[in-house]
């Protein structure tokens, strides 16, 4: 098979696979940021510089999962006119290079119908959605339509998460978990919570899938003491600073360093 032909859910099962051991690096990029020409080359530069997976993110007025950074792109990214639809020609750029998973907001998904959202993703190459505003007792009917068009509906998890809501997410995830790291928004920080190897261990417990954690996560170093935690790091805030302040290029760098710290 190859990327044409695979489901979304091969290609990401394969792309955790491939690192034999070694942790899976998925960089963040806001869509059509900071404009949709740059936007397609920031994705193909982190796919080219390291990226196993990327997170493309789809704008929103209301994203409560986003710190300052991402808000502030996504904002960007609306007052020049970005929409859902060139998110997807952004995917469609870069998805036979690597597995995008988007990270979109349950509106945008359910306003013309779940089913009608899915197929277009899945059209345009993407092999996953990230919703993190619905949560995973709403979620059967968009995890239907995933799983009919053979794309990952990935669950998130978080330090807070009770142990029976962990088991049923865990048990219904698809592609993989992500543990955010933090109680809290995206964005850089100095430090890892001294829980999050407990919350690693608690997820795995929970769930056959690879686990993947993201949220604050903004060095090389913290880069590389998560992958020692995990099956994948998520790395949002810095990569799309470097896409503001550098674009394509800065971009590479940045991703450049993250790879060489996962090995």
């Amino acid at each position: 098979m190859n990327a044409a032909t695979e489901t979304g859910l091969a290609r990401i099962s394969a792309a955790f696979e491939r690192r034999s051991g070694r942790a899976a690096l998925m960089p963040y990029l806001m869509g059509g940021h900071p404009d949709l020409g740059e936007s397609k080359a920031c994705c193909v530069a982190a796919a080219e510089a390291g990226a196993d997976l990327i997170e493309l993110g789809v704008p929103f007025s209301d994203p409560l999962a986003d710190g300052p950074v991402i808000h502030a792109a996504g904002t960007r990214a609306l007052q020049a006119g970005v929409t859902p639809t060139q998110v997807l020609e952004v995917c469609e750029e870069v998805a036979h290079r690597l597995p995008v998973v988007l990270m979109v907001y349950a509106n945008l998904v359910l306003a013309g119908g779940a089913e009608a959202y899915v197929r277009r993703a899945a059209a345009a190459g993407a092999s996953g959605l990230i919703v993190p505003d619905l949560p995973h007792d709403e979620a059967a009917e968009l995890r239907a339509a995933c799983d009919s068009e053979g794309v990952a509906l990935v669950p998130l998890v978080a330090p807070t998460t009770p142990p029976d809501r962990l088991e049923r997410i865990g048990r219904d995830a698809r592609g993989f978990v992500y543990v955010v790291s933090v109680a809290g928004t995206t964005g850089e920080r100095s430090q890892l919570d001294a829980q999050l190897p407990a919350v690693v261990e608690r997820t795995r417990r929970a769930t056959d899938l690879p686990v993947a954690v993201g949220f604050g996560i903004s060095t090389a170093e913290q880069a590389g003491s998560v992958a020692e935690l995990a099956d994948g790091v998520i790395v949002g805030s810095r990569v799309v600073r470097a896409a503001e302040e550098g674009g394509a290029v800065a971009v590479r760098l940045v991703v450049e360093d993250l790879a060489g710290a996962l090995g």
